[in-house]
């Protein structure tokens, strides 16, 4: 089965780890639509020049429309009438098919209705659903579904009688041998990582200052907030990475998701460092170039979050706290291309 990358499915994985549930409308580049929590209607006699997405709702293509794009559906019912250029991944829901599909269709928790007119030019795969097709109904591929293949296994011959393996003189037991790491070698260790994230920071601050201005500013307003996106995208990570690497099409999809998350990370801390050397500068009565203020500022958080992780048993809990803050802050900013909605519009 053809894989195909396109920018609707990276859009819908990354929106599933950075936002909030709710209702949701996105227009994508290229005529794409994102849709969380709403149902899609695409009537007769129009076009959609682009991929489409939707998160919690129905989705339906009428007779005499024509969607040239993949479809992704994840947790409703997709219905099929009209003409469809791509393919089709359905998740947790029912795919009802009586028009045309020009591609292949993966579906994982449900099932697939094929009516007397549809016509399918591509293979189905189903891994936890079935597909019901009924007489004159056309599939140019195959339909796969996800019973496990039964393997003839040939009949063993007896093995041979083995001669009895001689006693072998004992060997003497090695000497333990106790490898203790000296603290420096850790300390040196932390002061490395710190160095290597603020020069990291210090060359985003020459091209991406207005960005990391939005994700710190959102970040030292509503940390709590920011906490909250990011442990939904803890949540909501694991099994959205099982869900992909399940799905034949969308394999390469989850690759780049465990990809993003490290970079969202590391941009999130550097925007708190920012906000860290603004502050320090600040403090001591100076003004410091950005470039700098960033670098020292990222180099400080980095130096403390790793100096508190060498504390047993809870020196973690500081890094993973700065690490809620920061996917939360770069996703509610969304990388800090927009800013984060203002609490007092909600009094």
């Amino acid at each position: 089965m053809k894989t195909k990358i396109n920018l609707i499915c990276i859009i819908l994985l990354l929106a599933l780890l950075i936002l909030p549930t709710g209702n949701v409308f996105a227009q994508g580049p290229g005529g794409d639509v994102l849709l969380f929590g709403q149902n899609y209607t695409l009537e007769s006699g129009d076009t959609l020049d682009g991929s489409l997405a939707v998160v919690g709702g129905n989705a339906r293509i009428e007779e005499g429309a024509t969607v040239n794009g993949d479809i992704v559906l994840v947790g409703g019912n997709l219905t099929i009438d009209g003409d469809v250029n791509g393919d089709v991944a359905l998740i947790g829901g029912n795919l009802t098919i009586s028009g045309n599909l020009a591609g292949e269709i993966v579906i994982v928790g449900g099932q697939a209705s094929l009516a007397e007119t549809a016509v399918v030019n591509g293979d189905i795969a189903t891994i936890g659903g079935t597909v019901d097709k009924k007489p004159g109904a056309e599939v140019t591929g195959r339909i796969t579904n996800n019973a496990p293949p039964v393997i003839n296994v040939p009949d063993i011959p007896n093995e041979p009688n083995i001669p009895n393996v001689p006693n072998i003189p004992s060997v003497p037991n090695m000497p333990n041998i106790n490898v203790n790491m000296s603290p420096l070698w850790n300390i040196a260790g932390k002061i490395g990582q710190a160095v290597l994230v603020a020069l990291i920071g210090m060359l985003l601050a020459l091209f991406l200052q207005p960005q990391l201005d939005r994700a710190g500013a959102a970040m030292m307003r509503q940390p709590l907030i920011a906490g909250g996106y990011g442990l939904l995208a803890f949540i909501v990570l694991p099994v959205t990475i099982l869900i992909m690497t399940i799905t034949l099409i969308l394999i390469p999809i989850a690759l780049i998701v465990v990809l993003v998350v490290p970079l969202t990370w590391l941009f999130g801390v550097i925007a708190l460092g920012q906000e860290v050397g603004d502050r320090f500068t600040k403090a001591v009565n100076q003004t410091w170039a950005p470039v700098l203020s960033t670098g020292f500022g990222t180099f400080l958080l980095m130096l403390v979050i790793g100096f508190f992780g060498m504390i047993p048993c809870v020196g973690w809990l500081p890094s993973f706290l700065v690490t809620l803050v920061a996917i939360g802050g770069v996703g509610m900013t969304w990388f800090g291309t927009r800013s984060a909605p203002s609490r007092q519009a909600n009094q």
